[in-house]
């Protein structure tokens, strides 16, 4: 609404505007919705930095790459009416000298000449890192021909293509997971990383000094007043603005005096940085000001009613009669759904804007590709959104690169498949034939290391742990080859097992619920949103699942809010409905009970019963739900462990959903699944077990993942250091005066008095509560609830909140020894804050002085921040800790022996191959062309990406992964060099040896010798002698034919394998 009362007001007059909003988050949803209102006018959107006031943890590269490219835009000229959209937080901070501004930007067009060096300097110099990959804001790659940026102001990175006469050829925007390109563009502007520029001031900034505002204050001295940004522009503040004023002054006094009392650090007041009150007051009088009539506008709430599409279209018509206009305001499935109900009775007109919507006849239903919060009505019109119908938003997630193999790095511990455990040290060159080849310099137990060339890079896997902890191998021994014999036998029987599971599965019959069509879909119109496009392909999958006569055994995988309860409640009808019973089992009895009343409200209407049974549950109450469970009765039970007691009965019991199966070990696990011979399992996790991870990435186990998020909901901002009381009282005291709470989490109960002493130290005036799992059921449950409900503004406990406790006003966690807890508990626990629209923050508390090891893990978490990242660290998790024996209950097993990618892979290439145990002579082809094998270094310089591209490459199973390398290669670095071209030939050569059963292949000057790893059979040695003067000698073909290069012999091969490849 406000976005469109902005927009009526700079259509009626063109002078520039700045508009500041109470918070951040409220600033870009107005400037979101104004952009997409008017592309007419230029919105910009200045926004505050995302840390505390004087806080150790300076602002990210991003927000102030976007505050400087706002400011940059803001005071360059514009043949378009100008609107700065901002908030209170980010105008009680200076900005840097507008001088400063406007000096750092570049600007890159297609066909214009390249300055390497210029460029390398006004990126260093402005705060960009020089790194392998540019995937975060504020990175830089420089290669031959292509140079890649992330502009720390832009939500995407860019690559700079050039020519051979390092003129710009093209410019490019990547996805920065896949590094792959999205989007060409003729031009780009981009600025800084940073607010403190280097060379924009005499002295530098003293490195003593604790935050980045007395760094500010020392670097530049005088800084931009709030009249010197707003710029001459009209200035008008949003309502309420005072009251947020006093919360913000309030914040930023906290944190003045929690500095100058803090016991680490320098025990002194900071020197003022934001605008005091009075200030800022004086200056908003400065400005002249406009004011927005809100008279004719007025906001809407929901479209209410059992059926809401259909109470949208009965809405519609009563505004057309009443000579009323209806804009339909979205985008993607969720618009379309609304268009086509809508559409069957009033005519559709598309707009492009709001200016339109204003000029259009009255009665029009209209149509605006529009994303805006919530609806409202304005004059004589009616913007209703997909939000009001479906309720939030959602934004879909690639999850594609899911389940990719973490690259190996420098220092990594690695396994090679012939020499065992040992540690990557260095990438060195070797000259073979005159020519620069990289190799891998592994070293191993006392210091013993071998140089393992290109060619052997596929036999290289990551082991994952860290060097300290490994136990390395010698080399030169039969140790090695004694244990992978061993090994290989024992992964061959554990196959068998699994395949003999797969096959009991698929040979096992179970029941098959098809849903009554219309009780199913009455149920699903009750669902008050619109479904994720992951949502519907869950629903699908396990819909097909429970109607294939197999046992379901499924895993949802989605982060907290992504929708994994309303798969569960499908499922649960589709088998209640159909006359079977449904266990739900949670692992506490907090999260039991939430799921409880949403099971019973959603089945509310329907005739079956739901029940709770737990430990909070008194004796005469569980037995009546016993009795109604052995009865049929009853036909879904939420319930803790406790319904795996002996005394429990089902009449017809169909389908189990374990939540958060994380929690369980394996000894539950097939407790629950022995309740029934052929049950349907559908397991739902946002961080799975590396157990049930690895029999999903080797195909044992079907998984669905929901990688959509709500739009509202902001990623949790996660930072890792140590405890810094001053910072944490600031951090509580600012959640307190927004009417929020926080979480203090400790690792063990004995923690909770010694860090409930501190709070009461740096918090006096907050009231904190306490829970763990020693305390009485009801008692816990009380304290769970209430806390809930808003009552007490800490709540300091053990890791007993990671399940099921929804505080939708909580923003802010601290986790107390964070080193003790592991990375699916740390993301759970980061799941209960910024569940609403105010950015979450989560901070790690952990000692400098920790492990190597630790500290990777913690700062795994601390970079996977964005939403839906519980899959991914699942996937960083296994690779770091190392996966269970899938067959068995042993946490390490063959994985410390080998290192979880080697171990991944060979239980999968045994489970394909029936678990005989492929021979290694299947798996690999030696070709001995003459040909050096190399990427160049001054192609891909970095050889950390060099050697991960060569094992792709070495690794890749068809023709098509080849391909799509292939084009990798071109896209990230350039147009292929000979060698790389070379590199890919022989890779295509390989596939197409090995699917003849050629184990190697060796060349000369005078012929070359194909070995066979089994005998071939008439028709391929017909095929293979008639093409060229040849002789069969044992195993071997031996041609006679004179070929100088190794380009020649490969030319040659590819003939000869092109006629006796099998079709």
């Amino acid at each position: 609404m406000i976005a469109a009362k902005l927009v009526e007001i700079m259509h009626s007059d063109r002078r520039p505007r700045t508009y500041v909003a109470l918070t951040g988050g409220t600033a870009e949803r107005i400037a979101s919705a104004a952009r997409c209102l008017a592309s007419d006018i230029d919105v910009i959107l200045l926004p505050p930095w995302d840390c505390l006031p004087y806080d150790r943890v300076a602002p990210s590269k991003q927000a102030m790459g976007r505050r400087m490219d706002a400011l940059r835009v803001w005071l360059q000229p514009s043949t378009k009416p100008r609107l700065l959209i901002t908030s209170l937080g980010a105008v009680l901070q200076p900005t840097p000298p507008f001088s400063v501004v406007r000096e750092s930007e570049v600007t890159l067009e297609v066909g214009q000449p390249f300055d390497r060096d210029a460029f390398r300097e006004f990126a260093l110099r402005t705060g960009y890192l020089e790194e392998a990959l540019a995937d975060d804001p504020g990175e830089l790659v420089f290669r031959e021909d292509v140079v890649d940026i992330f502009p720390a102001g832009s939500p995407v990175p860019m690559r700079i293509v050039l020519d051979g006469d390092d003129r710009i050829e093209e410019l490019r925007f990547y996805d920065a997971e896949t590094q792959r390109t999205t989007e060409t563009v003729e031009q780009m502007t981009f600025g800084p990383a940073s607010e403190l520029i280097l060379g924009s001031f005499s002295d530098a900034a003293d490195s003593r000094l604790v935050s980045v505002e007395e760094q500010f204050l020392q670097a530049y001295g005088t800084m931009p007043t709030l009249v010197d940004v707003v710029n001459g522009s009209l200035l008008s503040l949003q309502e309420e603005w005072e009251s947020k004023l006093d919360e913000l002054v309030g914040t930023i006094q906290d944190a003045t005096e929690a500095r100058a009392q803090s016991k680490s650090g320098t025990r002194r007041k900071p020197s003022p940085f934001y605008f005091q009150r009075e200030q800022f007051l004086r200056e908003i009088a400065m400005c002249d000001q406009f004011a927005i009539d809100y008279a004719d506008a007025r906001p809407r709430g929901p479209i209410e009613g059992r059926n809401r599409l259909n109470a949208l279209v009965t809405f519609v018509d009563q505004q057309k009669k009443a000579g009323q206009s209806v804009v339909l305001a979205g985008r993607g499935r969720s618009m379309e759904n609304l268009v086509r109900a809508v559409a069957q009775t009033s005519d559709v007109t598309p707009v492009d804007d709001w200016k339109e919507c204003a000029t259009a006849p009255l009665g029009s239903v209209l149509k605006l590709n529009c994303r805006l919060d919530r609806g409202f009505a304005v004059g004589d019109i009616h913007v209703v959104t997909t939000t009001d119908v479906f309720g939030e938003d959602i934004e879909e997630v690639d999850t594609s690169t899911f389940l990719k193999e973490p690259q190996i790095q420098l220092g990594d511990v690695v396994v090679h498949e012939d020499h065992g455990v040992g540690i990557l040290k260095a990438l060195e060159t070797v000259q073979v034939d005159g020519t620069g080849q990289d190799a891998a310099r592994l070293e191993y137990r006392d210091g013993a290391s071998i140089l393992v060339p290109m060619s052997e890079f596929g036999k290289l896997w990551r082991y994952g742990s860290s060097p300290e902890t490994v136990s390395l191998d010698r080399l030169h021994t039969e140790a090695w080859a004694k244990r992978r014999a061993a090994i290989d036998k024992d992964i061959g029987k554990a196959a068998r097992h699994l395949r003999r599971l797969a096959k009991a599965r698929r040979e096992t019959t179970a029941e098959v619920f098809a849903p009554p069509q219309k009780a199913y879909a009455e149920f699903v119109r009750r669902f008050p949103y619109s479904e994720t496009a992951h949502q519907s392909s869950a629903i699908r999958e396990v819909l097909q699942d429970l109607s294939s006569g197999m046992p379901m055994n499924r895993l949802v995988c989605g982060d907290v809010g992504f929708g994994k309860t309303e798969i569960a409640l499908r499922a649960a009808a589709a088998v209640a409905f159909c006359g079977a019973q449904v266990v739900v089992i949670a692992p506490t009895t907090v999260l039991a009970r939430q799921h409880f009343l949403t099971f019973q409200r959603r089945f509310a209407n329907t005739d079956v019963k739901v029940e709770m049974l737990s430990r909070v549950l008194k004796r005469k109450a569980a037995a009546k739900v016993k009795t109604g469970l052995a009865s049929g009765d009853v036909g879904i039970v939420i319930a803790t462990q406790a319904i795996l007691a002996k005394d429990i009965r089902f009449a017809h019991l169909g389908l189990l959903v374990i939540d958060e199966e994380h929690k369980f070990g394996a000894r539950d696990k097939q407790a629950m699944r022995s309740l029934s011979p052929s049950l349907h399992v559908l397991a739902m996790s946002a961080t799975p077990i590396p157990r049930t991870l690895q029999s999903v990435m080797i195909g044992i186990q079907d998984v669905s993942i929901l990688a959509t998020s709500p739009s509202k909901r902001r990623p949790v901002r996660t930072t890792l250091g140590p405890y810094d009381g001053a910072s944490m009282r600031v951090a509580l005291l600012r959640e307190f005066r927004r009417g929020g709470q926080s979480f203090v989490v400790v690792p063990q109960i004995e923690d909770i008095d010694g860090v409930h002493k501190i709070l009461k130290d740096i918090v006096p005036e907050l009231s904190v509560w306490i829970a763990h799992g020693k305390m009485k059921a009801a008692e816990m449950d009380e304290i769970m609830v209430g806390f809930g409900d808003g009552d007490g503004d800490v709540l300091l406990s053990t890791n007993i909140i990671q399940s099921g406790l929804d505080v939708p006003r909580a923003s802010t966690i601290f986790v107390w020894r964070a080193d003790r807890f592991g990375i699916a508990q740390l993301h759970q626990l980061r799941g209960r804050v910024g569940r609403g629209r105010i950015q979450g923050l989560a901070m790690l508390l952990a000692d400098d002085d920790i492990a190597q090891e630790t500290r990777a893990r913690l700062s795994t978490i601390e970079a996977h921040d964005r939403l839906g990242a519980g899959f991914a660290l699942s996937i960083q998790d296994l690779d770091m800790r190392g996966a269970g024996d899938v067959t068995g209950d042993d946490q390490a097993g063959h994985v410390k022996l080998l290192g979880i990618s080697l171990y991944q892979k060979l239980l999968e290439r045994a489970v394909l191959d029936g678990g005989k145990g492929m021979s290694r002579e299947q798996q690999d082809v030696a070709l001995n062309l003459g040909i050096t094998q190399t990427i160049p270094e001054d192609y891909v310089s970095d050889g950390t990406v060099r050697l991960n591209l060569y094992t792709r490459l070495l690794r890749a199973s068809d023709q098509k992964a080849i391909e799509e390398l292939e084009d990798e290669f071109e896209d990230r670095f350039g147009e292929l060099p000979d060698e790389v071209s070379l590199l890919i030939r022989l890779a295509k050569l390989r596939l197409a040896a090995a699917a003849c059963r050629i184990r190697k292949i060796d060349a000369g000057p005078h012929g070359l010798a194909i070995s066979f790893a089994s005998q071939p059979t008439r028709k391929e040695w017909e095929a293979l002698t008639k093409f060229c003067r040849s002789e069969q000698r044992d195993e071997r073909l031996v041609f006679t034919v004179a070929m100088n290069v190794g380009p020649q012999r490969l030319s040659f091969l590819e003939k000869v394998l092109a006629r006796t490849a099998p079709t």
